[in-house]
This record gives structure tokens, C-alpha cells and sequence, in this order.
């Protein structure tokens, strides 16, 4: 998998580039940056810009993910420990703010962080110094911190969850990035920049693009994982795809959709009123054609699927989305067929 600082940062959006030139320009000092935004959103390609284009860009641009560790083990990777300091420490480990010594820590979701972790990193960013995990030695480290989180850490600072005074330490600069729905002008360059390298690795000997009703689809859509949802629909169109030289008509925008999808646990809140529970949809009638001698195999499959594509339209009068869940399709397979059959 590449790394941060070998993907392309793609986008034309004003809400985009208003945030390319922010981190550029914060780029220049060497004080520690928040970067906020959504999930999906690119927080550890701004981080790695960041780097980048500082004074440190020579040096090591240490990553981690706070919210993958738990307390014990984040205070341990983050600051090391000595041998025997816990079960376990035979050695002496060396962690991630001395491995960036010189260069730029990003601590992705920090808000993630024990109050314990947070005096400590508060003590670094304010000194340069800290102890090992079990240790009494105090060292000194010269590290730009860049933290990064999907959280509002002003609210989770008033609500005891944050200390204070970190976040003030921490928010010289803000960086907040825009969801995908506020830049539609880069979708379609996303779509078809993970569309070509998914192309790539299936060996095709180009991407074909997409139809007109894809590009309209991948439009409209709301993108609540933005980025990182946009790349799975296009990957997962590209490698379904049976022609290489067919522009893409079929996305998948939500690959858990089926009607053997597990029903989610009940809840053991009694004062929460019972789900809603969906009408049944309409038993659906199956198609009966004649008899058939000798014919025309595309043709009668052709007939068979525009009969039942017109069935299924009159017993939902016409409503289109209702008539997708019907013959469980999505909506926008379900405009491609019709288009198909002219019944657009």
C-alpha cells in the first residue's frame, strides 16, 4: 500500500484549494497542527504535506493511530518503555517521538488519547522532554507535532473529555477539510483517477470511463465516507466490470444491501421505542412466457426483461426507486435497464 506521501492530492473545488494553500502556509513554521475533518476525508495526506514542504522534510515522518492501542500500549509506543518496566518488556523499546527526532510526529485520531498520554504529549510540545515508560530519565526530543481527528475538540475539551491546555498548545493552526458533497466538482477527477488505477491492475490497456448515467450517480451521491467510499465504489465497479472497453454502468454504492442482510441487535434500553418496521414488499408474480420452439436466444431474453421490467413499474406506479427495491436493484442499476429497454 503507498504511503501518504506518494499519493496525488487531486482536487479543484475552491473549498479544496482554500485548504491546499492553508497547509501550504503552515507548512513553513515548525509548530504543532491540528487537521480536522470528517472520515474519509484525506486528514493523513494534508499531515504528510505538511512534512513535506517543512524545514524537516529530510526527516522521518512518523505515523500513528491512537485509537488503534489501548491506554497502556499507546503511552508505550508513543514514549517507549525500559526493560521491565511491565509484563512483557524484556528490552528496552525506543518509541514514536524519539524515532521523530528531527522530523514530524502525526498522531491520527487523538482525541482517542487518555488524559494521562495528553499531560505527557502537553509536557513534549511544551519542553521537548519525557521519560520512558518505567523509567526515571528525563529526554529531550526536537518533534513537530500534527495531530488529527474527526472530533469537535473545542466541545470535547468543555466536556472534560480534552484537556485544555493541550488544545491550546495544539491549535496554532486549524486545518479543517471539506467533505466530499462540498467539493462536487472533484468527484468525477477522483472517480476516474482510483477508476485508472484499478484499471492498471487489472491489466486493461486503458480505463474506459464511465456511462452518463454513472457520472450523474457518482454526483448525486451524498458520499457519507467520502474520499476513501468514493475509492471503494469506483475500485469495486472496475474490478466487477467483464469488458475492459465498456465505460462503467453499473456502481455498487452499498455493498452490505441485500435481503438476507442481518437485522441489527435489539437493544437492551427498554425506554427506546421498537424499530419501524418496512412493509413487506409486494409479492412479486413470476413471468410467464409461451412455450417457445426454435427463437432467437438475445431477443427473448430481451422481451422477458423488458416484460418484467414493466410489470414491476405498473405495480409501483411508476415510482422508480420503489420499483428498484421491488426487483431489488439499485436505483441506479435499475435506470440503466430501463434505459436499455427504452422505457425511459
Amino acid at each position: 500500500m503507498a504511503s501518504p506521501q506518494d499519493q496525488p492530492i487531486i482536487g479543484e473545488s475552491p473549498a479544496f484549494l482554500e485548504v491546499i494553500d492553508q497547509a501550504s502556509r503552515a507548512a513553513r513554521h515548525e509548530r504543532p497542527v491540528l487537521v480536522i475533518g470528517e472520515r474519509g476525508t484525506g486528514k493523513e495526506l494534508i499531515a504528510a504535506r505538511l512534512h513535506f514542504l517543512s524545514p524537516r522534510w529530510e526527516g522521518n515522518f512518523i505515523q500513528v493511530n491512537c485509537a488503534a492501542l489501548t491506554e497502556s500500549l499507546l503511552e508505550s509506543e508513543l514514549f517507549g518503555h525500559e526493560a521491565g518496566s511491565f509484563t512483557g518488556a524484556a528490552n528496552k523499546r525506543i518509541g514514536r517521538f524519539e524515532e521523530a527526532h528531527g522530523g514530524t510526529l502525526f498522531m491520527d485520531e487523538i482525541a482517542t488519547c487518555s488524559m494521562s498520554a495528553q499531560e505527557k504529549i502537553l509536557r513534549i510540545t511544551e519542553y521537548g522532554t519525557f521519560q520512558r515508560v518505567g523509567g526515571n530519565k528525563v529526554l529531550n526530543v526536537d518533534v513537530r507535532l500534527i495531530g488529527a481527528t474527526n472530533v469537535d475538540l473545542p466541545s470535547a475539551a468543555d466536556a472534560g473529555e480534552f484537556r485544555h491546555d493541550l488544545l491550546d498548545r495544539l491549535a496554532l493552526d486549524v486545518i479543517t477539510l471539506p467533505p466530499l458533497r462540498a467539493r462536487r466538482e472533484d468527484i468525477i477527477l477522483l472517480a476516474f483517477h482510483f477508476g485508472q488505477r484499478a484499471a492498471h491492475d487489472r491489466d486493461w490497456s486503458s480505463f474506459p470511463g464511465f456511462s452518463e448515467d454513472m457520472i450523474e450517480a457518482l454526483q448525486e451521491y451524498h458520499w457519507p465516507g467520502n474520499i476513501r467510499e468514493l475509492k471503494n465504489v469506483v475500485e469495486r465497479a472496475v474490478y466487477h466490470a467483464e469488458d475492459e472497453f465498456d465505460p462503467i454502468h453499473i456502481l455498487e454504492l452499498d455493498p452490505f444491501r441485500s435481503p438476507w442482510r442481518p437485522k441489527p441487535a435489539a437493544s437492551s434500553h427498554k425506554d427506546e421505542k421498537p424499530p419501524v418496521q418496512e412493509a413487506p414488499a409486494a409479492h412479486k408474480e413470476p413471468v410467464i412466457t409461451e412455450t417457445l420452439g426454435p427463437t432467437d436466444y438475445t431477443e427473448t431474453v430481451a422481451r422477458v426483461e423488458k416484460d418484467l421490467l414493466q410489470k414491476a413499474l405498473d405495480a409501483n406506479k411508476h415510482n422508480q426507486r420503489d420499483t428498484a427495491v421491488y426487483l431489488n436493484l439499485t436505483y441506479h442499476q435499475l435506470r440503466h435497464q430501463l434505459k436499455k429497454h427504452d422505457l425511459l
